[in-house]
């Protein structure tokens, strides 16, 4: 099902608001450099326990603790760019000055000092909250909420989310792929993660730069400017009350908790179970190639027939099914390298659309409510990622604390049976309730059919000078 609805140009105010392939990919690439650092981040369990010893009692604490805090920041970001005016806008400024800290506080991160447990603890904590509760959320939220402010046609939103996700896990291969391998090569110690990471960020920011020069600001709506200032209490109202809003929350919560699940466990996986953490690498970049692959060559046909939500349904199932494959025989690699292209076929659709569902949810608050809320409608999707992650990392850490796992500076300590069974049990059912609970709520979600309905009474809406 398509969702097309009136031409931007309709609207008061708005420009055209198609928007070029350049546009698409400078926009699509802002992602890539952060999902370099985000990449990075995810072996950083892996890097505390194995390189900076580091218990994963603490690891868990740290993430923990840091989530709950960076929930709270993200809402705080929601309300700054809803109140920012500049030049640039209100989004993509934030691009730019918040650029720099980022990429400087993953090499940051990656400088544990040696010394006690609490000490490591402090730094951890206050690094780790640098980069994710600070530089992060002032970055990606402005950037998610950007996509909303370049155009108001549902479709091209779309194609900036699948633009935005086809390039994005780029990234990640960038960093996870070849982060380990560069390790082994400059060192295998913890000052060859210090040189890795600088070349992380100084790649991330030059693609930074590239997003922010290219992508404008276009959506301009006159009623909005009448409008006074929505109190606070009103605006979180209008966002608790926001259903569609709760649904894809979560469908971007749990998209995350299974890059975070991967990327977190994959490291163990590979070294304990295949004795060979280097196939992590393998495994990867099977599942996200095949991921960005389809979503280039099949997910803007998929959209055009099916619309976000019957594309994505059918994108969860046969990811599913892909890792029950896996479940058949979980120690042969072949068999798991199977199961990766698999799912990897299966995630592109649901992972190319996210943030078009997202931006649909801006439209159909502004429809319900008479409230416009890009900013805090992101920021509220980021928090539940966080939080979600947080969670989830604290979780598997301390499902391998109880299961005997044993933390070291060299990388070399012998696990007890105990560990390994608990790693292999985490990957194994952790991942069928993640893929179930989407499948829930997909079933669930009717926006796609009621989208074009809003957009007319929208227009006509605008045309009055209301909101």
């Amino acid at each position: 099902m398509d969702t097309a609805q009136p031409p931007t140009s309709a609207a008061p105010g708005a420009q055209d608001g198609r928007l070029s392939w350049f546009t698409r990919i400078s926009y699509g690439l802002g992602d890539t450099a952060m999902n370099i650092v985000a990449g990075a981040m995810t072996i950083l369990t892996f890097f505390y326990t194995d390189y900076a010893g580091v218990e994963p009692t603490t690891v868990g604490l740290v993430f923990l603790l840091s989530r709950i805090f960076d929930g709270v920041s993200d809402l705080i970001m929601g309300f700054i760019v809803e109140r920012t005016n500049s030049k640039w806008g209100k989004s993509r400024p934030w691009i730019l000055w918040s650029s720099i800290p980022f990429c400087i506080s993953i090499v940051l991160i990656y400088t544990v000092p040696q010394g006690s447990d609490f000490m490591k603890f402090v730094y951890l904590f206050i690094t780790y909250n640098f980069c994710n509760t600070i530089c992060y959320t002032a970055l990606n939220l402005p950037y998610g909420s950007l996509s909303a402010m370049m155009t108001r046609i549902s479709r091209e939103r779309d194609m900036l989310s699948i633009t935005r996700m086809a390039l994005s896990p780029i990234g990640k291969i960038i960093s996870i792929s070849a982060t380990l391998p560069l390790i082994k090569v400059l060192g295998d110690n913890q000052a060859a993660w210090i040189k890795v990471m600088s070349i992380w960020a100084v790649l991330a920011f030059v693609l930074l730069m590239l997003c922010f020069t290219q992508c404008k600001e276009t959506v301009v709506i006159e009623a909005r400017k009448k409008v006074s200032k929505v109190p606070i209490i009103k605006s979180l109202k209008c966002l608790f009350c926001n259903k569609y809003f709760w649904m894809a929350m979560t469908i971007w919560m749990m998209q995350c908790i299974i890059q975070m699940v991967t990327g977190t466990i994959l490291p163990y996986y590979c070294k304990y179970i295949f004795h060979d953490d280097s196939l992590f690498s393998i495994l990867l970049l099977c599942e996200v190639i095949t991921t960005i692959v389809c979503t280039i060559l099949f997910c803007p046909r998929l959209l055009k027939r099916f619309g976000k939500r019957n594309m994505s349904l059918i994108g969860v199932v046969v990811a599913l099914v892909g890792h029950l494959i896996y479940c058949l025989n979980p120690t042969s690699f072949s068999w798991v390298v199977f199961s990766c292209i698999i799912r990897g076929i299966g995630f592109a659709p649901l992972n190319s659309v996210i943030f078009g569902f997202l931006g649909d949810v801006v439209e159909y608050g502004q429809w319900k409510f008479h409230v416009r809320q890009e900013g805090l409608i992101f920021s509220g999707g980021s928090v539940g990622y966080k939080v979600g992650t947080g969670i989830t990392g604290a979780f598997i850490t301390v499902l391998m604390s109880w299961s005997g796992y044993i933390s070291s500076s060299t990388a070399d300590a012998v696990q007890p049976q105990s560990a390994i069974d608990m790693i292999v049990n985490m990957y194994m059912y952790g991942m069928i309730l993640i893929w179930v609970i989407l499948l829930v709520v997909l079933l669930c979600y009717k926006l796609d059919k009621l989208y074009p309905k809003i957009m007319r009474d929208l227009v006509a809406r605008e045309a009055r000078g209301e909101l």
